[in-house]
């Protein structure tokens, strides 16, 4: 049973770390990270509590049960969002968080994980599964996703429900080890939908990505955790340090492995805190080598002029990031081709990369008014504006305790415009038109090309 435990803790700890290491910028993935983790946190408080009978941990798992499903809650919520919008978070935030409070009153109510069935158990479960239900029909019939996300979503989401209410509800019918293997299933499916979604909204390939990660996890955790279960078999007993020892030396193992990029940036600042230079080479290089196994083959076969566009919004934002340049679709470009011939350059993702940034550059270039000036605040301006100062100069107008000082003169008043008269939004709704014309134009080169 405690293997069996220590195997949905690892899938679902991996899940968790994996989505978050994609881009601990994007909320939706930091929620799911969060509901993932959480889901094992529970799996492991459960396999310890059953083991060794330490019955006081009932208090604190019941508690825990909850944060898988309003996690879930507050995903579906970011799903059902229309593509790059800016719309407030606030009320979905309200909603999040009265679910959670209902969630742990229903908790405070039951007392304990265990049976008999309590009111507590039934406030509980409704406050984690009804929400999630809810906020799964709004995200399948307002978010654009590829049929295999949105399948996944509606599956996934029915069965978490299920296995809430075995959760919350365990009246003995089945043992806990074996509901929690169940929801478990579950949980993984949730993981698998929201990697897929982000994928497919970057224009990214997952599958050998994950599976790469999904093999050096199986690794880690044989190799880490088998030694301790080997330990559990020669004692003849369970204790609970033994059992507490099991899970967090599977829990070190995966996230050294997966969170192995970051852990070396942070190595690399310690040892070579002199050296700026040398840490943003080597990563540099430790991005480019991670965003290799997210290029996809063809990418640019029988891509719709809507994913063209969201492709080439997304190249836009990575301006400034190599690493992710290296893994968009628009790499495959003819033009590309034709620049790297014209240079004799090699064929390789960095060089592709950066004729990318220099072919977005020059198509930015473009929207530039020909009045002879260096900045205007006119309509028509504004497409221009809105990509290059932002992307290619590096204008933060927006970011919390952001100035001005080091921009040059043009610059600093784009900074100012920007500030005092554009609202994000509009910003964004700018950078949102320009980049479809920068995608028609190179879609029409493609279609040309062809």
């Amino acid at each position: 049973m405690l293997g069996l435990s220590a195997a949905v803790f690892a899938t679902s700890w991996w899940l968790g770390l994996y989505l978050v290491a994609r881009d601990p910028r994007k909320p939706v993935l930091v929620l799911a990270a969060i509901g993932l983790t959480g889901f094992a946190a529970v799996v492991a408080l459960d396999a310890v509590r059953v083991t060794t009978g330490a019955d006081g941990l009932s208090r604190i798992e019941v508690f825990l049960v909850a944060v898988p499903g309003i996690a879930w809650f507050a995903v579906l919520l970011e799903l059902s969002r229309p593509h790059d919008s800016w719309r407030n978070r606030a009320a979905e935030a309200a909603l999040v968080a009265v679910a959670a409070t209902v969630a742990c009153v229903g908790a405070g109510l039951a007392g304990g994980v265990e049976g008999p069935l309590r009111l507590g158990h039934w406030v509980l479960f409704g406050a984690v599964s009804v929400p999630a239900l809810g906020a799964m029909v709004h995200a399948v019939l307002r978010r654009h996703q590829p049929r295999p996300v949105v399948g996944f979503v509606v599956v996934a989401t029915l069965f978490f429900a299920l296995g809430n209410a075995i959760l919350i509800i365990p009246l003995g019918l089945v043992p806990s080890w074996l509901a929690l293997a169940c929801t478990g299933f579950d949980v993984a499916l949730l993981g698998v939908a929201v990697a897929m979604g982000d994928a497919f909204d970057e224009g990214q390939a997952l599958r050998k990505d994950m599976l790469r990660s999904a093999v050096g996890t199986s690794v880690v955790a044989v190799l880490f955790g088998g030694q301790v279960l080997i330990g559990l078999a020669v004692s003849g007993r369970t204790t609970t340090t033994l059992a507490v020892l099991l899970f967090t030396t599977v829990a070190v193992a995966i996230g050294v492995n997966v969170l192995a990029d970051p852990l070396a940036g942070l190595l690399d600042r310690m040892a070579f805190a002199g050296s700026p230079a040398l840490r943003a080479e080597r990563a540099t290089l430790r991005d480019t080598e991670a965003a290799l196994p997210l290029r996809a083959a063809g990418p640019l076969d029988g891509m719709d002029e809507d994913t063209f566009a969201r492709v080439t919004r997304r190249a836009l934002s990575h301006y400034a990031d190599l690493s992710k340049l290296v893994a968009n679709p628009l790499t495959a470009l003819p033009a590309i081709d034709d620049r790297l011939t014209r240079r004799g350059a090699p064929d390789q993702p960095l060089e592709r990369a950066n004729e990318l940034r220099t072919l977005l550059a020059e198509r930015i270039a473009a929207l530039k008014p020909r009045d002879g000036r260096d900045f205007g605040t006119t309509e028509q301006w504004r497409h221009y504006n809105s990509l290059y100062f932002p992307y290619v100069v590096g204008v933060r107008a927006y970011a919390q305790n952001a100035t001005a000082a080091g921009l040059d003169p043009v610059a600093r008043q784009a900074w100012h415009w920007f500030a005092a008269e554009v609202p994000q939004r509009s910003l964004h709704n700018w950078q949102n038109a320009a980049a479809r014309v920068i995608a028609t134009d190179l879609r029409s080169n493609l279609v040309a090309a062809r």
